[in-house]
């Protein structure tokens, strides 16, 4: 079969250097090797964060850390920040894990702001906060540094902050931003398969987690901390995607992090541009736009014509590319373009040009 390259929010496009690196000759995830592969990746792992804590890896998508997350650190009450499909979903996974939660509910393509989450926590109902930095579904940025200020006024909340569309892509500084739990997977600003999640905590996470008799085994935030000081994990890990990740952070800081992220903004607002003249708006809330993806309101083209997005989508597929058709429900009322992971104004320029003739046909 042909190959599609891949646009869609996630997983995005592989490269074949990633590919090869996947295809490393198989260690033992309790050998001295792997201790070695870990030891070597954790200064990057922790510089691309800005911490000095440890950063784990977990072989689960990002929503095992996200549940992880719920079953370590919530005792009373858990805020879920909710304004997008994957946001809206936390509560449900909460409630799912027998918590206790309450949502904090913002207009789909509205980001959650601080002043809302320092009004609810205010309440003292809390223990917990659950934010989505970049909301796929939407692609919509919330004000991250702005809520993690709050952490300096509820130091007994913990902030839980998914990064998963973000991480990578834009600048994210644990430490200094204070929160406990920074959480991404891999498939998308990373740019490698499915299947592998990295995670910090703070110190006051792992102190609160070792007080949870009920959070489990396979994502107990406390044997985490203990197998990443021997340079382990506790569970056998995907050691395919720990060699991508691997060769992948070697290619991030190659390129330079600063670099890395100012390529993300550019190829973003080639896409804005490509969008804004064709006729069409954004969906977020402006000013909240994603650096990572671009979700484009289905309104009139020039001439008043309506897009017909399924038909964009084939259009663009049959020149070899896949754009995502909208998201849960605003599937079809909007369309989704990641630039993330790899993507470089000469790629992006090769989606566009198939875009253009697209929209040319609708």
């Amino acid at each position: 079969m042909a190959h599609v390259k891949l646009h869609i929010p996630g997983p995005v496009e592989v490269s074949a250097k990633t590919f090869q690196a996947l295809c490393s000759p198989m260690i033992g995830h309790r050998g001295q090797g792997f201790k070695d592969l870990y030891a070597k990746m954790q200064p990057q792992l922790q510089a691309l964060l800005s911490t000095k804590q440890l950063v784990y890896l977990s072989t689960s998508s990002a929503w095992g850390v996200m549940e992880g997350a719920i079953r370590n650190l919530v005792a009373k009450k858990v805020l879920n920040g909710m304004n997008g499909a994957f946001s809206d979903k936390w509560l449900d996974v909460s409630k799912r894990c027998g918590k206790n939660a309450e949502g904090l509910q913002a207009p789909w393509g509205s980001p959650i702001r601080a002043e809302d989450v320092d009004k609810q926590l205010a309440t003292g109902q809390f223990d917990a906060l659950t934010l989505i930095h970049n909301e796929t579904s939407t692609g919509t940025m919330s004000p991250l540094a702005e809520i993690a200020a709050l952490k300096k006024k509820y130091p007994d909340v913990m902030f839980i902050v998914d990064a998963v569309s973000s991480m990578s892509a834009v600048p994210l500084k644990f430490d200094e931003l204070g929160i406990d739990v920074l959480l991404a997977g891999t498939q998308k600003a990373f740019a490698l398969p499915p299947g592998l999640a990295l995670f910090v905590c703070s110190p006051a996470a792992l102190a609160k987690a070792a007080t949870m008799k009920d959070r489990g085994y396979y994502l107990d935030f406390v044997e985490f901390q203990k197998n990443a000081m021997e340079q382990m994990t506790p569970s056998t890990p995907s050691i395919p995607h720990i060699y991508a990740l691997n060769a992948k952070l070697d290619e991030f800081f190659a390129e330079g992090l600063e670099n890395r992220y100012a390529r993300h903004v550019k190829t973003n607002q080639l896409t804005r541009d490509w969008a804004a003249r064709h006729g069409f708006t954004l969906f977020p809330e402006k000013g909240f736009e994603s650096i990572t993806l671009t979700c484009v309101n289905n309104g009139a083209k020039p001439g008043g014509r309506a897009v017909d997005v399924a038909k964009l989508q084939k259009l663009v597929k049959d020149r070899g590319f896949l754009i995502d058709g909208g998201y849960g429900k605003i599937k079809g009322t909007t369309f989704r373009i990641s630039n993330m992971g790899d993507e470089t104004p000469e790629s992006m320029n090769q989606l566009y040009a198939a875009l253009d003739k697209a929209v040319s046909q609708l």
